[in-house]
């Protein structure tokens, strides 16, 4: 296993081990199973342990894995506050001491703030006093390390990331999704400041392993390297220095084996040229089953009237590419639960945008037909109900 340091010089497997995946035996989690392949991981020398208040028994199952092998002293714990969840300060301690409980444990090694979508999210916890909260914790050793996971856009990503002297910070990123949300722009952001950067949905949830095109396949299959679609993605990430950890949900022993082989393998800037175009040549293919060719370069911005252009035709393609479901739920997620949401509906047709489209792409028509696949009426039925309780319930 090979690692990478965290801001205060302490090492991270390249490798982490993300828990919201474990395997179900019925509605609880398989712990036989689940052991297994945690301990499996252990001993191949991955320290870093991803988990969150909000996925159902992970925690609780990460903790009982640990007390019964005696090992915690040989892994990183990283859990999330729910952020979202909170609403008055009592509620921060009470979860935090819930989550202790689970983790059988007294301290958190890397404590998140768990998925900020805006600066107001931050806001919010600071009017409740987190600033002084965390202080308290870290001074009690209680909190090793605090940091951040985030979905929304580059621009919220870099105004949190200056809000505070973080000492890591997690982020959605891969081959795909260089562009999107706090994207590349974000990483090198962060690395600038020698903040740490762990990353999630590394293969978009498997969507870059199994569900590529079978041309993208055939294409991958064919190369001289002999690689897997997943490690195509995994070393594509662990090419860049400024990548810290990346996070796999491995639910069986022969993906924490592989995963943990490329980890002790991969070196940073070791792709070559030729590398870099079978990228592009399986971000072309997926592209072919998109709607609007957009690349994500947001020259089209900013909208004087608020449209997340980039991020409304990301979330749209991304039905098309992958299922209808998950392109809406992103739009929902990094666009419609904003204190001031992105819609396509705000579009005025002024045509500001088109005009330094370098795609030339017909934009004031494509968001309309965007938003109507994006927000069939039930998802705009969810959605006002998930503003009203992450946005709204927060101004009281």
């Amino acid at each position: 296993m090979q690692y990478r340091k965290d801001k205060n010089g302490n090492d991270i497997s390249m490798i982490g081990y993300g828990c919201m995946r474990f395997t179900k035996k019925g509605a609880v989690t398989d712990f036989e199973k689940a052991e297994k392949e945690v301990m499996r991981g252990i001993e191949l020398g991955i320290n870093y342990y991803d988990t969150a208040y909000v996925y159902p028994g992970s925690e609780e199952t990460l903790g009982r894995i640990l007390e019964k092998n005696n090992c915690r002293e040989k892994i990183k714990i990283a859990t999330k506050l729910p952020q979202y969840l909170v609403r008055n300060a009592s509620q921060i301690d009470k979860y935090f001491d819930e989550e202790l409980k689970r983790l059988r444990t007294d301290y958190i090694d890397y404590y998140l703030m768990h998925m900020f979508t805006e600066y107001k999210n931050w806001e919010h916890l600071k009017s409740l006093g987190i600033l002084e909260w965390i202080e308290a914790k870290k001074q009690s050793g209680a909190i090793r390390n605090i940091g951040f996971s985030f979905h929304g856009d580059t621009d919220m990503f870099l105004k949190i990331l200056d809000a505070y002297d973080w000492d890591f910070c997690q982020i959605q990123y891969n081959y795909l999704d260089e562009n999107t949300q706090a994207g590349r722009k974000g990483l090198m952001a962060a690395a600038e400041k020698g903040i740490p950067v762990i990353i999630m949905e590394p293969l978009r949830g498997g969507k870059l392993v199994n569900l590529l095109p079978d041309k993208a396949k055939k294409l991958i299959k064919e190369n001289e390297h002999g690689w897997t679609n997943a490690e195509w993605g995994l070393r594509w990430l662990w090419d860049q220095p400024q990548v810290t950890c990346v996070l796999s949900g491995m639910n069986s022993i022969e993906m924490v084996e592989e995963n943990a082989r490329i980890a002790s393998d991969m070196q940073a800037n070791s792709l070559t040229e030729e590398d870099f175009a079978v990228y592009e040549e399986i971000k072309k293919i997926i592209r072919e089953k998109e709607k609007v060719g957009c690349t994500g370069c947001a020259y089209c911005m900013p909208c004087p009237h608020g449209v997340d252009i980039p991020g409304t035709f990301s979330c749209y393609n991304k039905m098309y590419s992958e299922s209808k479901s998950s392109g809406r739920m992103e739009y929902a997620q990094t666009i419609g639960i904003r204190e001031k949401p992105g819609f396509a509906t705000q579009c005025i047709g002024c045509g500001l945008c088109e005009k330094h489209c370098p795609q030339k792409i017909q934009i004031r028509e494509r968001l309309k037909e965007a938003d109507k696949a994006l927000r069939p009426w039930p998802y705009k039925v969810v959605e006002f109900f998930m503003r009203k309780f992450m946005v709204h319930s927060k101004k009281k």
